[in-house]
């Protein structure tokens, strides 16, 4: 198994989109690897008061995904992405998963809405603003990167404490 020290710093000298990209990828691939192979029982529950659990980690990172990339950069009209499953009443539905939602299936999602970012980040230079906004593509991957890398902290932790497994 390749190290993530190994991985990041395979592109010290790199680009700074090259950088990012491997940043990003690296910590999506981390994210799918802390919940795979858990049951769907062990991705719904949660060992802490907030709730928090590895299901409903993967599919808010999916929200991230379609909200920055789809969104901001590929200005996807709304009525063309997926409904979000939040409402007003129940502002926090993207962070669990529902009885007839199936772990394997989000982990799909959230792997499909990383290819469509990829392919929208590919279509821009890194200083890219979608006119009338002030985020530029270079803002969403940090956005991105730092979602992605506290929920994958997250997910390490809650793991560890379903099934006590540890790694990179």
């Amino acid at each position: 198994m390749t190290r993530p020290s190994e991985i990041l710093g395979s592109v010290v000298a790199a680009s700074e989109r090259e950088q990012l990209e491997t940043f990003l990828d690296y910590l999506r691939d981390a994210v799918v690897r802390k919940v795979s192979g858990v049951s769907e029982e062990d991705a719904r529950r949660s060992p802490v008061p907030t709730g928090t659990n590895l299901g409903g980690l993967i599919k808010h990172l999916r929200w991230v995904e379609i909200g920055g990339f789809a969104q901001q950069i590929g200005q996807i009209p709304v009525a063309e992405l997926p409904t979000p499953p939040w409402t007003d009443a129940d502002p926090e539905a993207d962070l669990r998963l529902e009885p007839d939602e199936k772990l394997d299936d989000v982990i799909g999602a959230y792997q499909a809405e990383c290819d469509r970012s990829r392919e929208i980040a590919a279509q821009h230079s890194l200083d890219y603003s979608p006119q009338g906004s002030e985020l530029t593509l270079r803002w969403v991957y940090l956005h991105v990167i730092l979602e992605t890398s506290r929920h994958a902290g997250h997910a390490d932790i809650v793991r560890e404490m379903i099934d006590h497994t540890v790694g990179d």
